[in-house]
């Protein structure tokens, strides 16, 4: 493909990637309006994230090998339409089970659509240099697409309504078309592709019990037999997805791609992170409207310092170091810069504590997780032969929206759960009811938090031990990365 032409495929397919990474958080910000509107309870209100979550994560690896067998730009394009049709849908919900099925049929189709961008680009950009200008672009997108989502659906909840932050979506998707149809060449197709229908059955289905556990554990409490039956459950069928995996003539997870040390580095520190991440999102924003009584587009203007920090981190900071020092020296720096963020938006109360705690906690998030992030994504997609490319990168997707629908649900459980418990323990006669809510909402929304700085911390300790290569490989290197010789300083 022409220099020129090369950087304009990759405005679409980061225009593309932009409306995904987007439509994870753009209805944090029109949930509170949502919820209202559609008569969801406190316990519901987690599955307009994790429908889209769960029906992502659950088909990605499908949707790779789908990538492989129509080939990448036809499933981009396809990706592309059905997300817009589904966001249709979602605008125009007149109840919560409307909202839920649009919000999985997007999922769905995103799907399709992020393992064939991801695929994309790394086969077009095989050049050192050229690929970390081009992952720092994507990095930014990723990274900062998650906070510019929350902005506009600030913008779009206060002066349109909350369905607009799902129609918006259609208007992107037509113009990435346009732009894909136009610039971006066919893409492979690989004649013994082969989709691997039971092996998806059991991963989704694996997925989908724990998240529904984790969601039932808040209303029936985690010693419910219901919820235990869940969760064991979900682990028998994902371990029976990984034998199949083993035993696939075509397997959607193909066993090169999980058997070097780095990937599975990368994706396991992925994995924790959005755990820990998403369920954030959704509490500071809460935080914002219900208990600082900020406006919607005064809390997406709130969460601007995330996407300085993000585009900081990923294209100043990662992008310019990533050929030059070992990744888990950018990663592990990165997760506790994150980590410590979180200890700091932990001790927010019901008094106004954004100068003081959210600003500069949130730009410490931004800039740490941009520059973890973007070499991630990077080591998970590097030194993998063209034909695993879709899977490589789907497997990465995935653990971001695995990550991101166990989090989300287990994150809002034990918020829920503190929450009663704090508001139970300190009700009696001549207790402000308004006070002890917003008292108790901050008391469960800093518990949780906790948790996911918890997480981020095992996420740089899995990081620091597992990760040793000494550089990131280029896409289509034989073999694995180089290990990190013995006397170079991490």
């Amino acid at each position: 493909m022409a220099d020129n032409r090369r950087w304009w495929a990759l405005v679409v397919i980061a225009l593309a990637q932009l409306m995904v990474v987007l439509d994870m958080t753009i209805v944090n910000i029109a949930l509170p309006s949502a919820q209202a509107d559609l008569h969801m309870s406190d316990g519901n209100r987690q599955w307009v994230i994790t429908a889209y979550t769960l029906a992502f994560g659950g088909l990605l690896l499908l949707g790779g090998r789908v990538a492989d067998l129509a080939g990448r730009r036809n499933t981009f394009m396809t990706g592309l339409i059905g997300f817009a049709a589904a966001s249709a849908f979602g605008g125009a919900a007149a109840n919560e089970g409307m909202l839920f099925g649009a919000r999985a049929l997007q999922g769905v189709f995103a799907a399709l659509l992020a393992p064939s961008a991801l695929s994309l680009l790394t086969t077009t950009f095989t050049d050192p240099k050229d690929r970390g200008k081009a992952f720092g672009v994507f990095g930014a997108i990723v990274g900062a697409g998650a906070a510019i989502g929350l902005l506009a659906g600030g913008f779009l909840t206060q002066y349109l309504d909350w369905r607009w932050c799902l129609y918006v979506n259609v208007p992107i998707a037509l113009l990435a078309f346009a732009g894909a149809w136009t610039l971006l060449d066919g893409g492979g197709r690989h004649p013994d592709a082969h989709l691997d229908v039971p092996g998806a059955l059991l991963g989704s289905a694996g997925m989908l019990s724990l998240v529904y556990g984790f969601s039932e554990a808040e209303s029936r409490g985690w010693g419910d037999g219901l919820v235990l039956a869940l969760l064991a459950a979900g682990v028998v069928l994902l371990a029976a997805f990984g034998l199949r995996q083993t035993r696939a003539r075509v397997p959607l997870l193909p066993m090169t791609v999980v058997k070097d040390r780095q990937r599975v580095g990368a994706f396991l520190t992925t994995l924790l992170v959005t755990i820990g991440m998403f369920g954030v999102f959704l509490f500071l924003t809460y935080y914002m409207q219900r208990v600082l009584g900020y406006s919607p587009v005064r809390t997406g203007v709130a969460y601007l310092p995330i996407t300085v920090g993000m585009v900081i981190g990923s294209t100043q900071i990662a992008a310019r170091l990533l050929n030059r020092v070992p990744p888990r020296a950018l990663i592990v720096p990165g997760l506790l810069l994150a980590a410590g963020a979180l200890l700091l938006i932990a001790q927010v109360g019901v008094e106004p504590a954004y100068t003081s705690h959210v600003l500069p906690g949130t730009l410490m998030l931004g800039l740490g997780m941009g520059t973890a992030m973007m070499t991630s994504v990077s080591l998970a997609t590097g030194g993998v032969a063209p034909r695993d490319a879709g899977a490589a990168s789907a497997t990465f997707n995935t653990a971001q929206q695995v990550g991101g629908s166990i989090g989300t649900a287990l994150l809002n459980t034990i918020a829920a759960s503190v929450t009663a418990r704090y508001a139970t323990a300190h009700a009696g006669p001549g207790v402000d009811r308004r006070r002890l809510a917003a008292e108790s909402a901050v008391h469960g929304f800093n518990v949780a938090t906790w948790w996911a700085m918890g997480a981020l911390l095992l996420a740089a300790l899995v990081a620091g031990v597992v990760i040793d290569a000494h550089r990131v490989p280029a896409i289509g290197t034989a073999g694995t990365p180089a290990p990190r010789p013995v006397d170079t300083p991490a």
